[in-house]
Parts: C-alpha cells; sequence; structure tokens
C-alpha cells in the first residue's frame, strides 16, 4: 500500500507521487487512504512546509479507478467509492501547507479533481485536462462539478462536464485552471520552485490565507470581518515580528510557524 504513493521530503517540501504508472495513476480507495494517511503524518511535521502532487510515468492520473469502479453492484456501493475519494481530496484542500499539483501527460476525471482540490497548479506544455465522464454516462463525482466553477467561467466549466472534453495546457492557463505553464519534462521542477516560494512563508499565515480565500463564495461582510479578526489575532504571533524585523534588516525571514 506504502507504494501507491511515494513521498519524498526536501528543503521543506514534500512530493508526493501517485505510484501506479502501469494503470497510469488510476485512483482507487487504497490511494485515497494512502494519501489521507500521508496528510496526518505531514500535518505535525514541522520539517515540511509545502507539498506537491504529482504522478510517476506518462501522466498524473488518468482518474477513478475503473477496475474497483466496474466491481461495485449498487448505488450504494459506488456513493461510499465517490464518497471517499470526496472526503480525501476536501481534507486536501482544507489542509493547513500549501499544495501544487505539478501536472503532465494528462489529468482526467478523478485525477482532475484531484489537481482541483491543490491550491495551484503548474501544467506542462500540450498537457490535457478534462473530465470525461460525461462520455460514459455519468458526471464527476469527487469535486468537479464545484471545484472547476469556481477556477474558471461558468460557461467554460459547462463546456469541459457537458461535452467531456479535455482542453490542453495552454488553454488552462488563459482560463485561469492553471496558475504556471511549463516546458515538457519541466512540469515537476517548477511546480517544486513554486513550492518552495511558498514553503517561506510564515505557516500561520499560510494557514489562515487559505481558509479565507476558500470561504470567498460567502457573504462579503462576514469574509471581510473573518479576515480582520483573522489579522487581529495574527498581530501578536512571534512569526509577525520576526517579518518586521527582517524586511527592517533587510535579510530572509526566518519564520518558526509561531
Amino acid at each position: 500500500m506504502a507504494d501507491l504513493l511515494c513521498v519524498d521530503v526536501a528543503d521543506r517540501v514534500a512530493v508526493l507521487t501517485l505510484n501506479r504508472p502501469d494503470r497510469l495513476n488510476a485512483i482507487g480507495t487504497a490511494t485515497a487512504d494512502r494519501l489521507e494517511s500521508t496528510l496526518d503524518s505531514l500535518r505535525g511535521d514541522a520539517a515540511v512546509r509545502a507539498m506537491v502532487v504529482t504522478g510517476a510515468g506518462r501522466g498524473f492520473s488518468a482518474g477513478a479507478d475503473l477496475d474497483e469502479i466496474e466491481a461495485l453492484r449498487t448505488a450504494y456501493e459506488f456513493r461510499a467509492f465517490v464518497g471517499r475519494l470526496t472526503e480525501v481530496f476536501g481534507r486536501l484542500q482544507e489542509f493547513g501547507k500549501p499544495s501544487v499539483a505539478a501536472i503532465h501527460g494528462f489529468a482526467l476525471g478523478g485525477g482532475l479533481e484531484l489537481a482541483l482540490a491543490c491550491d495551484l497548479r503548474v501544467a506542462e506544455r500540450g498537457a490535457k485536462l478534462g473530465l470525461p465522464e460525461m462520455k460514459l454516462g455519468v458526471l464527476p463525482g469527487a469535486g468537479g462539478t464545484q471545484r472547476l466553477p469556481r477556477l474558471v467561467p461558468p460557461g467554460i466549466a459547462k463546456q469541459m462536464i457537458l461535452t467531456g472534453e479535455p482542453i490542453d495546457a495552454e488553454r488552462a492557463h488563459a482560463v485561469g485552471l492553471v496558475n504556471e505553464l511549463a516546458e515538457p519534462g519541466e512540469g515537476l521542477r517548477v511546480a517544486t520552485a513554486l513550492a518552495a516560494r511558498l514553503a517561506a512563508g510564515a505557516p500561520l499565515a499560510l494557514a489562515a490565507g487559505k481558509a479565507l480565500v476558500d470561504r470567498i463564495d460567502g457573504d462579503l461582510d462576514a469574509g471581510i470581518a473573518a479576515e480582520r479578526e483573522t489579522v487581529a489575532v495574527m498581530f501578536t504571533a512571534e512569526d509577525r515580528a520576526e517579518g518586521l524585523r527582517a524586511f527592517r534588516e533587510r535579510r530572509p525571514a526566518e519564520f518558526r510557524g509561531a
């Protein structure tokens, strides 16, 4: 089970690699369980400040494990399957440390839904991103219909979901689905460099910033009030004082997460 997801840590960045290249990194229950346990272990690891999620082999992920799905016999079983993926992807989105998806080759179906749960996305030129479930007579079931239109215009989201047709990385970048483009073979390097820039931030501020932005669809006044209270609480943090000292001394800040 451990081999389903490889974890490497260097310079405060953990690289999580889906490791089923022979199955195009299909995501099943075992992979979801492994991702959840990895998040649990990284939560309290002070040596990790940011994460990169990527896939081994030809692509990021071709989607949910069709063999596992085909073995299901009832709507209840299928609901439990997609519910498990949805639960773990939600935990990734809510995780207190920022994450970057490094996409190469393809990110389709559940693979794209995993990337959507990350905070940022880097894609290599020519990569394909899509939600092809409509071509199978179903719909995305692990957050795709909800996260995608929060990142791209509703018309783009509807076209991708209702036609099932993928878009290339260049188009994804143009509509805001992808944050940065990379040349072929350079996606992981670019994503890791981006994650390193995130890891340089103050841990408390990183977690708070994620939480505040994720509530963007709520009431504006309530969101501004939450922002005000958050920054007020952070005023007494040691990292805020260190940030000010570092600015005045013209040196990189050494944040400790306190």
